[in-house]
């Protein structure tokens, strides 16, 4: 079984769901700026989504629920500056897409057109089947998003687990099923069991992407700034850590500001 990338010299969808068949892991992490997508493109990185999380991360916002069509937009055009190789995906916002499909069609061709993604995702099931049928029909690939929807919120009134009863789980696989055959490339699927990420990711043709749905799926996705450990305030079960960039980035401050007090920076080889 493969475990390597580099005989792909662009991440498509084809490349997407050949890697599934051939089971081959999908590595996907957020990028809202052009270093760090850079970084991630260079690394070797399968998919960069730019996700409404820049809420959170960026924006210093409670949920995703304020972030605007033309704030995707602006972030997106900045991240496919750097992408190279990788897939680019960006997340349509709330309200982008769930009034009606004519204005979710427009809105997701911007996001194309504008910004230079090449897959739009978006959260939900058997409600947006019309408008994913009408999308990938002009040529616009789609990626899913079942289990925790953090749009929902409100609905939901809880980040806990979702689909632990036996109904909601149901309802969850046959809403991926249906997502499926609706023509997704792929689906996220968010803070589910992972016995359930197993099955559903059995069910499909399409690729999932977990986040707290268990090594079942076909793919992982974090947000950067979590696994390089940036957010002190946030400690979710399903977050490794791969860095404490926090106190790298605090500790340099410190030193910046001792030197410069100081007056030991800049030095004369870094005068002119």
């Amino acid at each position: 079984m493969s475990t390597q990338t580099s005989e792909y010299k662009r991440i498509t969808t084809k490349a997407v769901l050949a890697m599934k068949k051939n089971g081959e892991k999908l590595a996907m992490l957020t990028a809202y700026d052009y270093t760090t997508a850079r970084l991630l493109d260079e690394s070797g990185i399968d998919i960069i989504l730019v996700g409404d999380s820049v809420a959170n991360v960026v924006q210093g916002l409670e949920t995703t629920v304020p972030v605007t069509l033309d704030e995707m937009i602006y972030h997106t055009k900045i991240v496919r500056r750097a992408v190279k190789r990788a897939m680019l995906v960006a997340d349509m916002p709330f309200m982008s897409y769930q009034v009606d499909i004519k204005e979710a069609v427009r809105n997701c061709g911007r996001m194309l057109k504008e910004s230079g993604a090449e897959a739009v995702k978006m959260e939900g099931g058997k409600r947006i089947v019309p408008l994913i049928e009408q999308l990938v029909d002009i040529g616009i690939p789609v990626m899913g998003h079942l289990g925790l929807t953090p749009q929902s919120i409100y609905k939901f009134g809880t980040y806990e687990v979702r689909a632990k009863d036996s109904s909601e789980a149901k309802q969850l696989v046959e809403d991926a099923k249906i997502l499926d055959r609706a023509g997704v490339f792929a689906i996220v699927l968010e803070k589910i069991p992972e016995s359930l990420g197993a099955k559903v990711s059995k069910s499909i043709t399409a690729a999932t992407i977990g986040i707290g749905a268990g090594v079942g799926c076909d793919g992982q996705v974090l947000v950067t700034n979590d696994m390089l450990g940036m957010n002190e305030q946030f400690h979710p079960r399903f977050v490794r850590k791969y860095a404490n960039l926090s106190e790298t980035m605090r500790n340099a401050f410190k030193s910046y500001i001792s030197d410069v007090k100081a007056a030991k920076f800049p030095s004369k080889k870094e005068s002119y």
